[in-house]
């Protein structure tokens, strides 16, 4: 019986509860991509998670795209002798680390200080602590509890609304950067991006060190919001980060915007993630709710390329169980997607790949094709296809292990290596004969491949054949 491959992805973030072998290995199962979150754990925890990952990827055959997720410019609850109960209507006075006093909140980075005013919100771990200014004094903010809680360290800290002068690549981040290259990861995302500039600075970055890493675009500012198209236009992928977005513009107007950067996502030919609280109960919990099991399904049926789990597979007490369920509500929700086909303006000047690939689907939809079988040098072929969103199986072949872990993260596609071809016709059997041991391919079933001519040249898709494997 051939194989039915679940078409959205899903990432998950490896931490102190997924790091051990035995839980990778169960984790392999289901994850297409892995995340490194920067903002947590040493250098060193990275470094074996990192090694764990690669040696479980090489156990089991699966490619597993290998995501660094920096910490950006992020305020955040400096060091705390101990956790502070805050209670509504109570004062308390919050200022940068290096001019807190006995009995202040500190803050880190201390650009806090220039940035406050009186009548501004200050929200403290997603907004379940929230502030209001009241004066402002060399630096320290007085401040009335509006909604209190328990604060502790590390906490993030946010100013909705509030531009900070802060670099989007803070010193911490650059040191991280050049640490997770070495590591070989696959994708880097950029927290609090503001501009497209913000992501042309890391790509700089990332091609001076001559590494292949892709940029994910985190979307969590008012500021990225406005700038979305063109952030669109030079981030390699995007992450629909809805913790901080929740908490810059308000929940309620998460639901719309998730659909929308999905929407000009799909539009752009750009892989999109979504993420933060999927399946939050599950961190302690072995069931997750209603509520969330509709959320996850709705990101699938908005057309999502991948789905994240942070707490719940990185400190949770059940991350193989959280995988194993975003697994089974994929599985139910995708047979109800439908091909998007309409063409999508992939670029303002659509190139004869991106034609190809438009034309290769609509072939495999009338023909009803097992599969579309897709020879590329770089992914972005398969990624031409993927943005339509086609019901046939995309199997991505590439003789490039860096762009077999690219495609990790493309929905529908699965990625499979073949050997260097010499010639087209080399490249065509090549391809048949692997898309056959992916059990997606069986003998005597129909297919549609779409290559170039000129073999081993990005970008020189030109041709499309139709063949009985």
């Amino acid at each position: 019986m051939a194989v039915t491959p679940r078409r959205t992805k899903i990432v998950a973030t490896i931490g102190p509860a997924s790091s051990r072998p035995e839980v990778l290995s169960q984790l392999m199962g289901f994850i297409d991509g892995a995340r490194l979150n920067f903002s947590h754990g040493t250098q060193d925890d990275h470094r074996s998670r990192s090694e764990a990952i690669r040696a479980a990827q090489e156990e089991t055959g699966r490619p597993v795209a290998l995501i660094a997720d920096l910490q950006g410019p992020k305020l955040r609850v400096s060091e705390l002798p101990e956790p502070v109960e805050l209670e509504r209507g109570d004062e308390v006075v919050i200022a940068g680390e290096d001019g807190a006093q006995d009995g202040d909140l500190p803050v880190a980075p201390a650009v806090l200080g220039s940035v406050l005013q009186p009548g501004f919100d200050v929200l403290i771990d997603d907004g379940a602590v929230r502030l209001r200014v009241s004066k402002v004094e060399r630096g320290r903010a007085r401040c009335e509890v509006l909604v209190g809680g328990t604060v502790s360290s590390n906490k993030g800290v946010n100013l909705p609304g509030v531009p900070l002068p802060i670099p989007s690549l803070t010193r911490k981040d650059i040191d991280d950067l050049q640490f997770a290259l070495e590591l070989g990861v696959d994708f880097v995302a950029l927290s609090f991006v503001r501009s497209a500039s913000d992501v042309q600075a890391l790509k700089t970055l990332i091609e001076a060190s001559g590494s292949t890493a892709h940029v994910i675009a985190k979307i969590e500012k008012a500021e990225a919001v406005a700038a979305l198209d063109d952030i669109l236009r030079d981030a390699d992928a995007v992450m629909v980060a809805r913790g901080d977005l929740g908490v810059e513009i308000g929940a309620a107007e998460v639901p719309l915007l998730q659909k929308r950067i999905i929407q000009r996502s799909l539009d752009r030919g750009k892989p999109v993630i979504t993420a933060t609280q999927m399946l939050e109960s599950m961190i302690h919990a072995p069931e997750p709710t209603r509520a969330e099991a509709s959320d996850v399904a709705n990101a699938i049926l908005d057309g999502t390329s991948a789905i994240m789990l942070s707490g719940e597979t990185a400190i949770g007490d059940f991350p193989v169980e959280s995988v194993a369920y975003m697994d089974r509500i994929a599985r139910a929700v995708e047979p109800s997607l439908g091909y998007r086909h309409e063409i999508p303006e992939a670029e303002d000047k659509p190139t004869v790949g991106q034609a190809m690939s438009n034309a290769a689907c609509d072939i495999a939809e009338a023909l009803e094709a097992t599969a579309l079988l897709v020879p590329t040098f770089t992914g972005r072929t398969a990624s031409a296809v993927a943005r339509l969103r086609p019901r046939r199986p995309i199997i991505g072949l590439t003789h490039h292990d860096y762009s077999l872990r690219h495609m990790a993260l493309e929905w529908g596609v699965t990625p499979v290596s073949i050997a260097e071809a010499a010639d087209v016709e080399e490249l065509w059997a090549a391809s048949i004969a692997a898309a056959k041991g992916t059990g997606i391919v069986e003998v005597g079933d129909r297919v549609v491949l779409t290559a170039g001519t000129a073999v081993n040249i990005p970008g020189s898709t030109n041709v499309i054949k139709v063949e009985i494997a």
